[in-house]
């Protein structure tokens, strides 16, 4: 898959480029009557078509991009070794966020960039910052009993489907019962 993870220089004519076409995008995406093509790209970022479809492939690939960036900053995994605290202070977050008017066009297009993917490696590179970041969260908890995934799929998956879905879960309602789940599962057996 082409390159979307952001591990260019971070200075220089790579980053201005990839500030540039990431704010084009933005626009577009901001204008419910414009169609987001690659040439729609290209003219409001100044960039040439060739260098967008070498770097990014597709206007999927640059739109989950965009929205890997945008969860990083707006989203940081916490990783302070108290492991109830910080997935209560990440849940919490990540609910409130997704009821933010917005977040369902950046989720469709994480799906349509997914859907859009050429092999099974390239769907993993999508979600593969998240998971590194949930296994330093763990590490720094000094829990092994799970991994970076499979918190992945007991925090992220019920929270997007969800909001998918139109139903965006309640921060206030919904977080202790999910950060409860990860610690029962982390706990195991009793």
């Amino acid at each position: 898959m082409p390159e979307h993870s952001g591990g260019a220089r971070p200075g220089g004519r790579t980053a201005r480029t990839r500030e540039v076409v990431h704010q084009a995008a933005r626009d577009l995406l901001a204008d419910p009557g414009t169609e987001v093509t690659m040439a729609a790209i290209a003219a409001r970022s100044g960039v040439h078509p060739t260098t967008l479809y070498r770097r990014w492939g597709s206007v999927e690939s640059i739109v989950l991009d965009l929205a890997v960036e945008r969860v990083n900053e707006e989203s940081p995994v916490p990783a302070t070794g108290d492991l109830r605290a910080d997935l209560t202070a990440y849940v919490h977050r990540l609910l409130t966020g997704l009821q933010l008017h917005g977040t369902s066009v950046l989720l469709q297009a994480l799906i349509g960039a997914a859907a859009q993917a050429r092999e099974v490696a390239d769907v993993a590179d999508i979600v593969e910052p998240r998971i590194l970041q949930f296994a330093a969260m763990l590490e720094a908890a000094g829990v092994t009993r799970i991994d970076g995934l499979r918190l992945v799929e007991l925090v992220l998956a019920p929270a997007y489907l969800w909001a998918q879905l139109g139903m965006p879960l309640d921060p206030d309602e919904s977080t202790e019962r999910i950060v409860d789940t990860v610690m029962s599962v982390v706990r195991g057996p009793a």
